[in-house]
Order: structure tokens, then sequence, then C-alpha cells
């Protein structure tokens, strides 16, 4: 199973709000052996939305959307998904009921728009907020704030699963363009993937379907390299 991340909002764009959604979503996915192919953020603009859910729903397995659902006037990612599948949007009695029920609301305690999700989505019901998510075919729209975007997801994450990888690091002390000719030995001889990462030092993930496979790769790597602190 693959997947592409949107995350929607001019604040993330400004710099103003670190994007931690993606990174949270792209790690919970990876767990459950999902590759996530694509990390986009756009503004909060209906055609933006509209044009990375179109693009991205045509060509992976799933679409995860976050940020910009709820009330305010900025608040359009529904608006975005909604012309993305050519629907429009809707006032969803499920959702109504479900805050009635379990936060007390009633329709005029709720700002207009707050439950309206593009036809034929099915709500998800915000345990940490209000306003609820929905899912559209193979598109999961979540509310933009941390807290509630993971509860969310988590009431929906056995819908997400793959192939599961395991990995190693190894860390040296060696730079990295010396290490060259290890990676290409590691990438002939065994079947992992190789990624390295300069810091005070190169740290070097090695990863794969087999964790026999993969703790042979580090095991050689280690002997052949420099260790930290040497």
């Amino acid at each position: 199973m693959d997947a592409a991340i949107v995350t929607v909002g001019d604040e993330l764009l400004s710099g103003e709000t670190v994007d931690t959604n993606a990174s949270w979503l792209a790690a919970r996915l990876a767990e459950r052996g999902v590759d996530v192919e694509r990390v986009t953020t756009v503004p909060d603009r209906v055609d933006d939305i509209a044009a990375a859910v179109a693009e991205y729903r045509g060509a992976y397995d799933a679409v995860l959307v976050t940020g910009g659902v709820g009330p305010t006037h900025d608040d359009v990612t529904m608006d975005g998904v909604a012309a993305a599948f050519g629907v429009e949007l809707a006032a969803d009695e499920e959702a109504l009921a479900w805050l009635a029920d379990h936060g007390g609301y009633a329709g005029d305690d709720l700002d207009e728009g707050t439950t309206h999700l593009p036809a034929g989505a099915r709500p998800l019901h915000n345990e940490a907020g209000v306003a609820p998510g929905c899912v559209i075919e193979s598109v999961y729209v979540f509310p933009g704030v941390p807290a509630e975007m993971e509860a969310m997801f988590e009431g929906v994450a056995g819908e997400f699963s793959g192939e599961r990888r395991y990995a190693e690091h190894v860390e040296t002390s060696e730079p990295e363009s010396t290490l060259l000719d290890r990676f290409e030995t590691l990438r002939a001889e065994f079947d992992v993937t190789v990624g390295s990462y300069p810091g005070d030092g190169v740290r070097v993930k090695l990863a794969g379907t087999d964790p026999a496979e993969v703790e042979r790769a580090a095991a050689w790597l280690r002997e052949r390299v420099d260790p930290v602190g040497e």
C-alpha cells in the first residue's frame, strides 16, 4: 500500500506553524507497512486543495489530508475535497447526531458548515474536538489540530496496512564521501535499502522486509566503518 499526505494551511507555508502532522502521519503509516510517496503542503485555497487531491487519489492507494477543517472562513478543505470529486457539500446527519449525543450540541449550537461534508462521504467523529473529518473513497480528511488529527487517525489506523519493513542504524565518524564503496557493496550483496544522513558523523539506515537480512547487512557494515568517537 502506498499513500500521499497533503497538509493544508497558509500558516505552514509562511513558517508560522511547524508541520508536525505530516511527520507524525508518515511515521505511523510506515509502522503499518505503508509507503509514503509524497508529502505536499498547499495553501488555504479550494483550487489548490482540489488539484492535489485529484492528482494523488489517482496515483496512490490512499490520500491523507490534514488541516483546514472547521467553520471559519479559511477552513476550505472540505470544499476542495468535494471539488476534487465533483460533488457538493451537504449537512451530514450522522455527524450532527454524534455531536448531539457525545457533545451535547444541537444544530443551533454549531457554526454553519461544521458538519457539512462532501456528498457520499463517511464521517469521522472528532473525539478530541468538534469538527468531523471524513472518508470519501480513498481520501481521508482530518483536522489540523494535532491532538484531534492523531485521535481521529487512530480510529481508522486499521484501514492502512502493507508489508512491514525493518530497519537498523549504524553510526560512523567517517565522512559520507568515503563510504560510497561500502554502500555499493551493501546494495549489491544484501536485499536492503541504504540511506545516509550526515550530522556529527554519519548515520546509515539499512531497511528491508526480512529482519534477518537487515541485521546481517548492519553487522557487515559495523565491522567495516569507524564508530563514532574514534
